[in-house]
C-alpha cells in the first residue's frame, strides 16, 4: 500500500516466521479482588489479556487506564490490551502510556483506524485490530501492513464464558489465507469460548494467539491449564 499524500508512510514490512502459540489467559475471568496474584498463577503464559470496557460499545464495566497501569506494574507477562470502548482514537494511546505492550481496538469504534495504528506504533506498541463476529474482513485485507495482529472475536464481545461461534471460523480462516500471500508477520488472535474443545479448530484455521479465560482461570491449576492448552494448540499447527 502506498501513501497518500498528507499521509505518513507505511511501516516497512515484517517477514512472516514460523508460527509460534502463544497462550494469552484473560484476566476478565479472574479474582479481581487479588489480581497480582492470579497473575502470578499464570506467570508461564505468554502474555495477560486485559479487556477494557466502557459500557457504551459493551453493555458492560470493567477497568481504566489507572489500573491497568498498575497491573503492568505487577504482571510477569506482557500486558495486551483489548479495548472495547467507544472513542479509541482518544483513548488508545492513553493505554500505551500506561505500559502496554499490545493495544487492539475495534474497527467498528475507530473513526480512523490506520491513523491510530500508526500513533500506538509510533509510540512503541504493537497494534491490533479486532472484529465482532459479525463484521467482514475483507475491507480491511488491503491495510494488513498496518497492523501487528488482527483480533478474530470468536463470541460477541462483552461478557466471558460465553460459547464459541463456529460460524465466525470462516473469516479466520480467510484472514489467515490473506496474512500468508502478503508475507507479513500478523498474529491472529482469537477471543472467546476458548478451551481444549475447541482449540484445534482455532489453530487449524489460523489463529496462533489463544486468548481464554473460564478455561484458564476456572481451572484448579491456572499453570497448568495454560500448559495443556499450549501442548493441545502446538499439536494442531499446520
Amino acid at each position: 500500500m502506498k501513501a497518500t499524500a498528507g499521509s505518513s508512510p507505511a511501516s516497512p514490512a515484517r517477514t512472516a516466521s514460523p508460527v509460534r502459540i502463544e497462550i494469552a489467559p484473560s484476566v476478565l475471568a479472574a479474582d479481581f479482588s487479588r489480581l497480582a496474584e492470579e497473575l502470578a498463577r499464570v506467570a508461564t503464559a505468554d502474555r495477560a489479556h486485559v479487556d477494557v470496557m466502557d459500557n457504551h460499545f459493551v453493555p458492560n464495566l470493567t477497568i481504566g487506564p489507572a489500573v491497568v497501569e498498575s497491573l503492568v506494574r505487577e504482571s510477569p507477562i506482557p500486558v495486551d490490551c483489548h479495548l472495547m470502548i467507544e472513542d479509541p482514537d482518544r483513548w488508545a494511546p492513553v493505554y500505551v502510556e500506561a505500559g502496554v505492550r499490545d493495544v487492539t481496538f475495534h474497527a467498528e469504534a475507530a473513526k480512523a483506524p490506520v491513523r491510530l495504528a500508526r500513533e500506538l506504533r509510533a509510540q512503541g506498541a504493537r497494534a491490533g485490530l479486532a472484529l465482532r463476529p459479525a463484521t467482514p474482513v475483507e475491507p480491511y485485507l488491503d491495510l494488513l501492513e498496518e497492523f501487528d495482529l488482527i483480533l478474530i472475536m470468536t463470541v460477541e464481545p462483552g461478557f466471558g464464558g460465553q460459547k464459541f461461534l463456529d460460524g465466525t471460523l470462516p473469516k479466520l480462516r480467510r484472514t489467515r489465507d490473506a496474512v500468508r500471500a502478503s508475507g507479513l508477520e500478523i498474529q491472529l488472535q482469537v477471543d472467546g469460548g476458548v478451551g481444549q474443545d475447541t482449540v484445534a479448530r482455532c489453530v487449524e484455521a489460523g489463529a496462533n494467539v489463544l486468548v481464554a479465560g473460564t478455561a484458564i482461570f476456572g481451572a484448579p491449576d491456572p499453570a497448568r491449564a495454560v500448559a495443556e492448552l499450549r501442548a493441545a494448540a502446538e499439536a494442531h499447527l499446520p
